[in-house]
């Protein structure tokens, strides 16, 4: 395996300053305000579970087919929405796109919780779901392109924190919520409830309130500065750079920022420069990682936590309990990514991340084949979610926001986190399906040799980024691509 040292830049980055601490509290409040956008993810695509029981009983959903219509038509827009914003961000900048994200989001979760007709209800949630998928692409990507390479990996997975405090918020929430229901509750009695007829619409509007103050704060934010060069607004990428770390670090990356830019400038637009020479290959690493934090199948144990925990013989307060501790723990272990990720590296969190979800998968694979009591799934199950909250989760959006040359950052970040939204839909769909044909203990067996898999493709494919600028990455990347010397002939 290569590393990126083993490709020297030829710049001043041997001498380069390391920024001192006087920018600290300006780049934490920055990315801060930034990861906003993960904060609403996370509640937005998480509450849908809560309001379900009441907003099925409200429109009367009798049909499974539209049940599931219901509730991954999100998913749509996330697609849509990480699309868009990967042309529009190169175009128009990351900061326009962070706001216009916000707006969507609160107008979006107002229009879902007030829908009176179901059809008016999956379009407000598709227009919440671009909301979705344009914040997982821009809130990482903006996150990367301000912060100092030796806080970078910290500062990006703090996105992911304020993800897994959205997702516990709606699950404290829907826990809440449908405990003031009685167990025997009849489909009609739910319905005319305070909570079928008002509860949930309450749920979905809460979003706006966050929504507005990340709208407000965002006014307040740079744009990001390597956006700026791209645009030929020098001076104004200093200054901000200049802030971030002081006068020398800021003209030492601004000269790095412009030789990246210089080596590959073409007038195509940035899908287009996707095809040029060695950006197939990290176009096809970073789409393998985001499909990688899907298929490791955590996702499933948040999606159909109530479908699992049954099978292993817990009732409904039981269950609705221990969703909440599964947030719990995926927030604990967040933090620990965060303490590490710059010291440990990329590479190793996300290899020992697999090999631990791994395990702990075929142990729950094991506990459902012996018949085993319901403590043992909840406990393995919880060791394979702090597998990943510590490794995949925020390591995955690390990654894919940094691996990417600047001037195709946005496109090449869109085409990604496409790809993890398109695994995301695979997986939530075909769960029931494998469930259904092979029994929980295969179908958890088989996310774990997906696991094995992502292990072997990460040591070979993935190079160690931590402590290195991202023009340093794209320099790595370039240089894999070039030609290779043909061997002297001796004759």
């Amino acid at each position: 395996m290569q590393t990126i040292d083993s490709y020297p830049m030829k710049t001043t980055r041997d001498a380069r300053p390391v920024p001192g601490i006087a920018g600290l509290p300006y780049v934490l409040l920055i990315c801060l305000v930034a990861a906003m956008g993960g904060l609403l993810f996370g509640y937005d695509w998480v509450v849908i579970g809560g309001a379900k029981p009441f907003f099925e009983k409200y429109f009367e959903l009798s049909s499974e087919s539209v049940r599931g219509w219901a509730n991954s038509c999100a998913l749509v827009g996330c697609l849509i929405g990480s699309i868009a914003s990967g042309v529009l961000s190169d175009r128009f900048g990351r900061k326009r796109l962070l706001l216009a994200a916000a707006t969507l989001f609160a107008v979006s979760s107002v229009l879902t919780g007030w829908a009176y007709t179901f059809s008016a209800f999956v379009l407000w949630r598709i227009l919440g779901g671009v909301a979705i998928g344009m914040a997982s692409n821009l809130s990482p990507m903006y996150i990367a392109e301000v912060s100092p390479a030796a806080w970078r990996g910290r500062l990006v997975s703090m996105n992911q924190l304020t993800i897994v405090v959205g997702i516990l918020l709606a699950q404290i929430v829907n826990w809440l919520v449908a405990e003031a229901v009685p167990q025997d509750a009849t489909a009609e009695m739910i319905r005319q409830s305070w909570n079928g007829q008002f509860g949930w619409r309450w749920m979905f509007t809460a979003v706006a309130v966050p929504a507005v103050v990340f709208f407000a704060f965002g006014l307040f934010v740079p744009e990001s500065p390597r956006w700026l060069v791209q645009q030929r607004q020098d001076e104004l990428a200093r200054t901000i750079l200049a802030r971030i770390g002081g006068e020398t670090y800021a003209e030492t990356e601004l000269q790095e920022i412009r030789a990246s830019l210089v080596v590959g400038r073409s007038d195509r637009g940035g899908l287009v420069e996707l095809a040029r020479p060695g950006m197939p290959k990290v176009l096809f690493v970073g789409c393998v990682l985001a499909m990688l934090s899907q298929w490791s199948g955590i996702n499933v144990i948040f999606n159909y936590a109530d479908e699992i925990f049954r099978q292993a013989g817990y009732g409904v307060s039981e269950v609705l309990f221990h969703i909440v501790i599964t947030g719990t723990i995926n927030l604990l272990f967040t933090f620990l990514a965060i303490g590490t990720v710059d010291q440990w590296g990329r590479r190793r969190l996300v290899i020992a991340g697999c090999a631990g979800i791994a395990v702990c998968h075929t142990l729950v694979g094991m506990a459902y084949a012996l018949g085993l009591s319901g403590p043992f799934v909840l406990v393995f199950t919880l060791a394979a979610i702090a597998s990943y909250a510590m490794s995949l989760a925020p390591i995955t959006w690390v990654l894919i926001s940094e691996i990417f040359p600047n001037r195709i950052r946005g496109a090449a970040v869109s085409v990604a986190v496409s790809a993890l939204w398109v695994g995301c839909f695979l997986l939530t769909y075909t769960f029931p399906l494998l469930n259904g044909a092979l029994g929980p203990s295969l179908t958890f067996w088989t996310y774990a040799v997906i696991c094995v898999c992502g292990c072997g493709f990460v040591w070979w494919m993935v190079p160690e980024t931590k402590g290195k600028s991202l023009e340093e990455i794209e320099a790595f990347w370039v240089r894999q691509a070039a030609p290779r010397p043909a061997p002297a002939d001796d004759s």
